[in-house]
């Protein structure tokens, strides 16, 4: 299908860039057409267009074949040169064979999914599965598999631990008791492939299994249970020339940290020139309000744990803290009454574009708590740390969603964390973009700002 595809491709191609048949072009044309032809026929198995792309997404897979024929044009182009016929070969007729030889395979391809699609909705063109591990992503996969019917995977039995067996409520799907009965089961059933979803931790089960498997003439395939890991990431990687999987690197790493970066210095720097005549007016309020330094700084977390003063403006009035920093509560006497109003409008955090200015802070990221409460935290959360794997921010995804101010309760705390952790997982740019604009219009008070 694919070679008369791009057999067809081609003579309409000729069609679109001379009005005539194939037939009246310069021989080179026709020379090429059946050599890259040919030359498809032979590569496309070896790029593996042909590969089973059943549960996949379909994008990359129509990627792949463009890929693949861009390929096998470019060899037919360097053929015409080592036969010398390249000054008689029309470039934008092989343009436009390029164009419509990649439509046809996608067209054709589309329809033979749309068709296998309508089959497996059916309950045709099926396979049968068995999940071994029954954790969140065990249970993911089974209730994709279940959905997505043109997928076509038919889940028979599942293997889970104690711990699941009660999760598992399809009354069509088998339980099988021991890894041991797994192998009987798939021979019996005629079971055509095993989902492996146990988690890294389950490494002696896994050993196990794939002692019990060795003779096993079926797919195997294994997803990791990384739902269940407290990570941030789980992107693979060639490492040392070994696959590797990053288990806390942030999104906004490499490249896209750059990005995030380029842009926080240049929003800073436009904040900082419009807010100089807020900054002047707020200062002489602070002046004459209580006797004291105009701005506040204590030291805080960067990023890594790096530690930087932020700046902030004074709202209290001076004091000692005994060693241990003291949130401020509703009704604090140490606030004073222009404090209160910054505090209430977030305006005292208005100097962090200093230190956003200075590369310790980003427009967006997770508040910075104060070391102490970090010290506290860090024991009674355990993904509390992750926070300060980004630079922390003036503003932030918990902050937008009403989890600002005193955090006088561990529930408090991890609600707030668990919005940080979302942040870090999800960021994007357009997302910064999403958060600065939220906060203009609803993030700057709170019920919990005092």
């Amino acid at each position: 299908m694919d070679v008369v595809a791009l057999w067809f491709a081609g003579h309409l191609a000729h069609l679109m860039r001379f009005s005539s048949p194939l037939s009246e072009a310069v021989p080179i044309h026709t020379v090429l057409l059946y050599f890259c032809c040919g030359l498809a026929f032979l590569l496309f198995p070896q790029f593996e267009v042909y590969a089973s792309w059943r549960g996949r997404s379909k994008l990359p897979m129509f990627m792949h074949v463009a890929s693949a024929w861009a390929a096998v044009l470019l060899i037919g182009v360097v053929f015409s040169f080592l036969i010398h016929q390249a000054g008689d070969l029309s470039r934008l007729w092989v343009f436009y064979w390029f164009l419509t030889g990649t439509a046809l395979l996608m067209i054709s391809r589309a329809l033979l999914y749309s068709g296998l699609h309508y089959l497996r909705e059916k309950g045709l063109n099926s396979k049968r599965v068995v999940i071994v591990g029954y954790g969140p992503t065990g249970q993911e996969m089974h209730r994709r598999a279940s959905q997505q019917h043109w997928y076509g995977y038919d889940v028979k039995a599942v293997h889970a631990g104690m711990e699941n067996c009660a999760d598992i409520t399809d009354p069509s799907v088998e339980k099988i008791d021991t890894l041991e009965e797994i192998c009987d089961y798939v021979e019996k059933k005629d079971i055509h492939e095993i989902w492996i979803t146990l988690p890294l931790s389950a490494s002696a089960q896994l050993q196990t299994l794939q002692y019990l498997l060795r003779n096993s003439l079926v797919d195997i395939r294994w997803v990791p249970d990384t739902m269940s890991m407290q990570i941030l990431s789980n992107k693979f990687i060639n490492f040392l020339g070994l696959p590797a999987v990053e288990l806390n690197q942030p999104v906004s790493g490499g490249v896209s940290g750059i990005a995030k970066d380029l842009f926080d210095k240049a929003f800073s720097i436009g904040a900082l020139i419009l807010l100089v005549p807020l900054f002047i007016v707020i200062a002489i309020g602070i002046r004459f309000s209580s006797p004291g330094p105009i701005f506040f700084k204590q030291p805080r977390l960067g990023l890594n744990g790096k530690k930087f003063n932020v700046y902030k403006f004074r709202t209290m009035k001076l004091h000692q803290e005994d060693g241990m920093v003291k949130q401020a509560t509703q009704d604090d006497p140490r606030i004073t009454s222009i404090g209160r109003f910054l505090r209430r409008t977030s305006l005292d955090e208005l100097p962090q574009f200093i230190n956003v200015l200075m590369g310790d802070m980003s427009v967006v990221g997770p508040r910075p708590h104060a070391l102490q409460h970090n010290d506290i935290y860090k024991e009674k959360l355990e993904m509390y740390m992750l926070r300060h794997r980004v630079k922390p921010g003036i503003t932030g995804w918990a902050q937008i969603h009403g989890y600002r101010g005193e955090t006088d309760t561990v529930d408090k705390m991890a609600k707030r964390v668990q919005f940080d952790l979302h942040y870090i997982q999800n960021w994007s740019l357009w997302m910064d973009v999403k958060i600065i604009v939220w906060t203009a219009f609803k993030g700057w008070t709170g019920n919990n700002a005092y």
